[in-house]
């Protein structure tokens, strides 16, 4: 593997295990404001983003490339209102978007088809990331200060189930 695939696939490892803990610490925030649903729900994201990480470092290992882990920033912890906490979400997702698209340029810039094969995964995935916060988002902005709306959400959301299922379910990815 090309010693820059190497270090940008490093780099992207510690970036989705920052997501991992900032949507945990956002699974957190859900759960002092009482709504149980919607921590299940970021923690179910945690889960994802975490094995995104792995996902790379088997890549790697199956490659015989060393993977090196970085410190990771304090996520950010307090927030408003739900909606506050979706919108940094989807502009964390938009970021790693920019990284992965930025990843495949490289993987063709160095001729490296299996990084690129792996990393459409990646590409397709950040589609469904996106539409999944900005579903949200919208949501949130109708449902405004209706606190029935917030409860009838929390409650669909909680559905999908959280902690070690990876996520699927009947409130899954879709919101």
């Amino acid at each position: 593997m090309h010693d820059r695939m190497r270090a940008g696939l490093n780099e992207q490892v510690n970036h989705e295990l920052q997501a991992f803990y900032t949507y945990l610490s956002m699974s957190s925030w859900f759960e002092a404001e009482n709504l149980p649903g919607f921590a299940s729900w970021m923690r179910a994201q945690a889960d994802e983003e975490k094995e995104h990480a792995e996902r790379i470092i088997r890549h790697m290992h199956d490659r015989n490339a060393r993977v090196e882990l970085d410190a990771l920033e304090r996520p950010p912890g307090d927030f408003d209102e739900p909606v506050e906490v979706m919108r940094a979400a989807l502009e964390h997702e938009q970021e790693v978007t920019s990284q992965i698209h930025e990843l495949v340029d490289l993987a063709e810039e160095v001729h490296d088809p299996a990084a690129e094969s792996m990393l459409e995964w990646f590409v397709d995935e950040q589609v469904e990331e996106e539409r999944t916060f900005t579903v949200l988002i919208g949501q949130l902005e109708r449902a405004g200060d209706s606190g029935a709306g917030l409860m009838l959400m929390d409650d669909r959301l909680g559905q999908r189930g959280g902690g070690g299922d990876g996520g699927e379910g009947d409130g899954g990815e879709e919101a």
